[in-house]
């Protein structure tokens, strides 16, 4: 009983770290199906034996926390996770449990289980208000402004009804693509999945982030009885009617065979479709016996989630190749035999560095298991160790860079071996990549192979020999024709004028990405400025660390970096940026530091005009009123926002919280040097 009790306590505090990094950190430790089969573990141990279960057990509760940086937000009902099934047996012992309370009469909505993150909506009088994560269960972070950069979900419902809507936040494969071939680029960690994707996008600071990321949004669950809606089927289709997209992918089903025939062809379908779906949904399908079913400490007993096992294959490694990126970051990738995994045939496969080799003590001729992270990464999961010969060979990460042959440095406290040398070729390509990339200059024709081409044909170093090129030069390079030199010698013509934050992010300048770039270009205004700023100044700065800022100054140190500064200013790209707060000192604007929320309506302007005209002051503009709010912006029609401002103010006048209306704030805004101090 002792050996039960101590395996218990060992399953608790695994789930339990597990949990932490996949709800709170977005980064899991280890696969859905692993961990589902733990928690299964834990939750039978429990049942056996019951004088061992604790209150705080990972099966007792949902799992998360709010994380700094986001109000919090109490669910009106507790959002709860589902319990899982695995097999036909698991649904069958599902059903009975339905059976024995409601009786044999039951139909079910099968549903297919997106692979996203959890979300609560929350409309009043038809007007979506309020957003928020799952949390703990109980309580969870406001992503209120976040999920208003989602196209697909309304903002205004075709009838004026008070509802709570629970549903799943998504990143459309075709866009997980297309993030990872951008941040590939930019030499940016690639995201493991959609899933995560997704959840970080939701818990970015900056809602331009999120906009960017393009999601998406399936709602599944009507919490309150808002219409005449008595099934999970008619609740589906008026929540359609009301505007909200619904999967349409659901079907109800009157037996258990059904759901079975629906899972298999959930399954059969699971690679045509234009998102990841990890298993399917069975729910009850009447209210009334919802209601009589009720729910654990933990999950409804009127609904169950199948989970599909992932995908894996078994192949072999026939070796591990290195890439060397922007940075000089060197990554390893284990080439194996062609195998069909998830719909494609994989031959590669990602090793992440040097001690994800070590830990999983991969070596060349292993029989390896593959899998696709999320079903898009191919990964390798385990090493079959019984396959092993003994012909199988150690791997051991080089000392010296595979493309310049100079020694390599892992930094205290990084994972990647990385080259410093500034001359190795490899860093020279991914620079010049990620200069002409749309993220940072935007040059249209300008992408890998023809920036291989002209290094291949000797025409381009650095990236200021792009401006250099002329028409005759490009007419040289292999399969180059008069009209597509022309387009070319347009496109790089074009970039000249782009924004000086474009400029900065396409230096790649280490840890410097386009939120970083944004903030210098508005903060220092000019590079002539920024090049002579110090690490202090710069950590003044919201958003800057010391790492980075110890990276921009010493970049600004280098000769080689200044010369190729001052040639691009020859060719007349943009030093400094058009963004003007009327001759004012940022350091000095009134908004400076200081934390406003935006609320109602404004007739000078949108609601993102006026958050881009805050953070242009060195303002930060966010979606909860608390404490820590220095200004509340009141447009027309302003509601629960400035209520709560107002009751704050009552009942502690000491707080240094103030309300503004859209004229005293316009005048704030554009207050010239000696307003301010007389504001002051």
């Amino acid at each position: 009983m002792t050996d039960i009790r101590r395996h218990m306590e060992d399953l608790r505090k695994k789930l339990k770290e597990y949990d932490y990094h996949y709800h709170v950190l977005d980064q899991p430790l280890i696969e859905d199906v692993l961990y589902d089969r733990l928690l299964h573990e834990l939750t039978q141990l429990e049942e056996q034996y019951p004088e061992y279960r604790l209150e705080d057990s990972p099966t007792q509760r949902v799992g998360g926390e709010v994380i700094e940086g986001f109000g919090k937000v109490v669910h009106q009902t507790p959002m709860m996770s589902l319990s899982n099934a695995f097999s036909e047996g698991d649904l069958l012992d599902f059903e009975t449990r339905v059976k024995q309370v409601v009786g044999d009469n039951v139909s079910y909505v099968c549903e297919f289980k997106i692979d996203g993150l959890a979300t609560s909506l929350e409309y009043e009088q038809g007007v979506f208000i309020r957003g928020a994560t799952r949390g703990d269960g109980v309580t969870g972070e406001d992503i209120t402004l976040n999920l208003r950069t989602i196209e697909v979900l309304p903002q205004r419902l075709t009838e004026p009804k008070n509802i709570v809507v629970r549903g799943e936040s998504y990143l459309p494969r075709a866009e997980f693509i297309r993030l990872n071939k951008e941040r590939a680029l930019t030499s940016e960690p690639l995201f493991a999945n959609p899933r995560n994707a997704a959840a970080g996008s939701l818990r970015q600071l900056d809602t331009t982030v999120t906009a960017a990321r393009r999601l998406a949004f399936f709602a599944y669950t009507l919490v309150t009885t808002a219409g005449n809606a008595s099934t999970q089927l008619e609740a589906l289709e008026q929540m359609k009617m009301w505007g909200l997209p619904i999967n349409p992918h659901y079907q109800r089903c009157t037996s258990m065979a059904e759901v079975f025939e629906y899972i298999q062809h959930a399954q059969e379908i699971r690679e045509t479709l234009p998102y990841d779906i990890d298993g399917v949904v069975i729910k009850v399908d009447s209210f009334d016996m919802q209601q009589r079913l009720g729910f654990t400490a933990k999950s409804p007993r009127f609904a169950i989630a199948y989970k599909f096992t992932a995908q894996q294959a078994e192949s072999r490694v026939k070796d591990i190749e290195l890439s060397v990126g922007r940075t000089g970051a060197v990554t390893p990738t284990a080439v194996i035999d062609p195998v069909l995994l998830a719909g494609t045939t994989v031959s590669r496969a990602t090793l992440h560095n040097e001690d994800f080799i070590r830990e999983k003590d991969v070596r060349i001729g292993d029989v390896v298991v593959v899998q696709k992270a999320g079903d898009i990464i191919p990964e390798i999961v385990r090493v079959v160790v019984e396959s092993r010969t003994g012909s199988e060979e150690p791997y051991l990460m080089p000392t010296i860079c595979p493309a310049c042959h100079m020694p390599l440095v892992r930094a205290q406290g990084e994972v990647v071996l990385r080259c410093v040398n500034p001359n190795c070729k490899a860093k020279r390509m991914e620079a010049l990549i990620h200069f002409a990339s749309r993220g940072a200059m935007n040059i249209d024709g300008l992408g890998v192979m023809m920036v291989e081409a002209l290094v291949k044909a000797d025409l381009v170093q650095d990236v200021a020999d792009f401006y250099g090129l002329s028409k005759e030069q490009l007419l040289r390079v292999e399969r180059m024709g008069e009209k597509s030199a022309t387009n070319l010698l347009q496109a790089i013509d074009r970039s000249r004028q782009q924004p000086f934050e474009r400029l900065l992010f396409g230096l790649g300048i280490r840890l410097v990405g386009e939120k970083a770039a944004q903030t210098l270009a508005r903060h220092f205004r000019t590079l002539d400025r920024l090049v002579t700023v110090t690490k202090e100044e710069l950590q003044d700065i919201p958003d800057i660390g010391p790492k980075m800022a110890e990276s921009i100054v010493l970049y600004f140190t280098n000769s080689e970096n200044m010369e190729r500064l001052e040639r691009l200013r020859s060719y007349g790209l943009r030093f400094d940026t058009d963004l003007q707060v009327n001759q004012v000192d940022v350091n000095r604007h009134i908004f400076f530091g200081k934390t406003i929320v935006l609320t109602g309506t404004f007739l000078e302007f949108s609601r993102q005009q006026a958050q881009a005209l805050v953070e242009e002051r060195g303002g930060k503009v966010t979606g909860t009123v608390s404490r820590k709010t220095d200004y509340v912006v009141a447009g027309e029609s302003a509601g629960s926002k400035l209520s709560k401002a107002q009751e704050l103010i009552r009942a502690n006048p000491e707080l240094p919280l103030t309300i503004l209306n859209e004229r005293d704030f316009v005048a704030l805004l554009f207050a010239t040097e000696k307003g301010i101090s007389d504001l002051e």
